[in-house]
C-alpha cells in the first residue's frame, strides 16, 4: 500500500524560505519607518500575501498604507533572495526523492505566488511534481481547504488517499480540512497536538514505507 500522492508544501516544509520571507519583511517594515514585530511575523508564517500585508500594516500602525506598492517591492526582493539559493530542510529532498523514485505522485501546495515558486524551482526542481498550486490560483488560500481539494483533483486522486505534509498551523488546518492524512513538521511556529494529525520533529528518515503507514493509523 501506498499514498495516492504525496501533497508537500513549499515554504518551511521543503526549504528553509520563510527566514527569507523574514528579511525581506524587516527590511519593507524600515523602508516604511518602523520595526516588525516577532508576533506579527510569526503570525504571518503559512499566510496568504493579502492576509500578511493586513498584519503588516496593522504591526506598523499604518492601517491605510497602500498594499500594491509594498507587495511589488517584497514580491521582488523575496524573488532576489529565492535566486540566491534556497536550503532545503533536514530530510525534505532525501524524502521527495524518495517518494519520486517509489512512482508516487506528487504536487507542490503553496500560499506563495506562482513567480515566486518559479525561482524556487529553480531549487526544488520542477521535474520534482505532477502538480503545482499556487497561492494566487485558488479563490480561497489556506486555511482554506481549497489549495489541497485542487491539487487532489487536479492529479486525478481521492484526496482521503494523500499525505500532505505541512509546517503550519494555516497549512495543516487547510490539508485537514480537505480530508487529506497530514505529517507535520513544524518550523517556525510550535504545533499543537491534533487528533489525526501525526507530528514529527524532522523528515529525516520518513521514507514512503512511513508515509504509506500513516494511511492506516
Amino acid at each position: 500500500m501506498k499514498p495516492a500522492a504525496v501533497l508537500f508544501d513549499m515554504d518551511g516544509t521543503l526549504v528553509d524560505s520563510e527566514r527569507v520571507w523574514g528579511i525581506a519583511l524587516a527590511e519593507l517594515a524600515v523602508q516604511a519607518g518602523g520595526v516588525l514585530s516577532d508576533s506579527a511575523r510569526l503570525a504571518m508564517v503559512g499566510t496568504s500575501m493579502g492576509r500578511s500585508m493586513q498584519l503588516f500594516r496593522d504591526d506598523l500602525g499604518q492601517p491605510g498604507r497602500p498594499e500594491e506598492p509594498d507587495v511589488r517591492w517584497l514580491t521582488e526582493r523575496v524573488k532576489q533572495l529565492f535566486a540566491a539559493g534556497l536550503v532545503w530542510r533536514p530530510g525534505a529532498m532525501e524524502l521527495l526523492h524518495a517518494v519520486r523514485a517509489a512512482g508516487i505522485p506528487t504536487a507542490l501546495v503553496t500560499s506563495t505566488e506562482r513567480g515566486l515558486v518559479e525561482v524556487a524551482l529553480t531549487t526544488l526542481g520542477p521535474e520534482n511534481f505532477d502538480v503545482i498550486v499556487c497561492g494566487d490560483e485558488v479563490g480561497k488560500p489556506k486555511p482554506d481547504p481549497e489549495p489541497y481539494v485542487t491539487a487532489a483533483a487536479l492529479l486525478g486522486v481521492p484526496i482521503a488517499a494523500c499525505v500532505a505534509v505541512e509546517d503550519s498551523p494555516s497549512g495543516v488546518a487547510s490539508a485537514f480540512a480537505a480530508g487529506a492524512r497530514v505529517l507535520a513538521v513544524p518550523a517556525e511556529l510550535e504545533l499543537e497536538p491534533v487528533d489525526g494529525v501525526h507530528l514529527r520533529n524532522t523528515l529525516a528518515g520518513v521514507d514512503p514505507a512511513y508515509l504509506a503507514g500513516l494511511l492506516t493509523v
